[in-house]
């Protein structure tokens, strides 16, 4: 699998646990340094020094509440003097509300589309000035979902999130492409994270769920880890403003 440039590092955002997890993991493996940003210091740490010992490469931690974009500067600059350029940066965090349209309040619609959307407008303006430096080769990856191409009525605003995301991250990559910088999202199906446990922990529905995915079987977050490595790789030195799809087949099979 190639890279950009294997020194570059790499931000990756709720790295701490689920997909931002398999995404650090899967770029670590191929030697890039890898911030873990998340609100969960303890669990962030526990992280980078995975990293550390399974791959031997650089590794730094940052609390950071994505919705608070007055914390990204000193973020940064930790990151920076501990791995040195960025050239890449995942944005994983998000949350959902299982919430319908009829009982979804104010708050809890504000939180998921600032985590989830805002997030990454406002992240990709902070790092933009490190992944001009590294350019050409720098890369940003966002993770969406399924669930912004078909609809789920009980997570409205998880959906609109999502769905935002591919229109903003289309907008990023033709802005900045002149630049060398590339920009694309990975919309995952199921997969097995923090985020989806409870569901999973029942035999019945994770036999249901399995039943609808062509390939029969729930996604790991090293499955979409290892897409998002191929994006941020010279490997993918060509693909701007896509988004690729990894749900088994869920979304192609009239299971699904």
């Amino acid at each position: 699998m190639g890279v950009d440039r294997p020194g570059n590092a790499v931000i990756v955002t709720g790295g701490a646990s689920g997909i931002g997890r398999g995404c650090a993991h899967a770029v670590a493996e191929v030697g890039r340094p890898v911030a873990v940003w998340d609100t969960n210091e303890q669990q962030a740490t526990a992280v980078a020094q995975e990293l550390l010992d399974t791959f031997d490469v650089r590794a730094c931690v940052a609390r950071v509440d994505v919705r608070n974009a007055s914390t990204f500067d000193a973020a940064l600059a930790t990151t920076a003097k501990a791995l040195g350029p960025i050239g890449g940066l995942v944005h994983s965090a998000g949350v959902v509300s299982l919430e319908d349209i009829d009982r979804i309040d104010d708050e809890a619609w504000d939180r998921v589309v600032d985590v989830n959307l805002r997030a990454l407008a406002l992240l990709a303006r902070a790092v933009l000035p490190e992944l001009r430096a590294s350019a050409p080769g720098s890369a940003i990856v966002g993770i969406a979902s399924v669930e912004a191409i078909v609809g789920d009525g009980r997570i409205p605003a998880y959906c609109a999130s999502k769905a935002g995301m591919l229109g903003l991250v289309r907008s990023l990559a033709v802005g900045l492409a002149p630049e060398g910088i590339r920009v694309n999202t990975v919309c995952p199906g199921y997969v097995e994270t923090p985020m989806t446990a409870a569901v999973l922990r029942s035999p019945d529905a994770r036999a249901r769920l399995e039943r609808q995915v062509p390939l029969r079987r729930i996604a790991t977050p090293a499955d979409v880890g290892r897409v998002v490595r191929f994006l941020l790789s010279e490997d993918a030195g060509y693909v701007t403003g896509t988004e690729v799809v990894v749900d088994g087949g869920l979304t192609r099979s009239l299971n699904g």
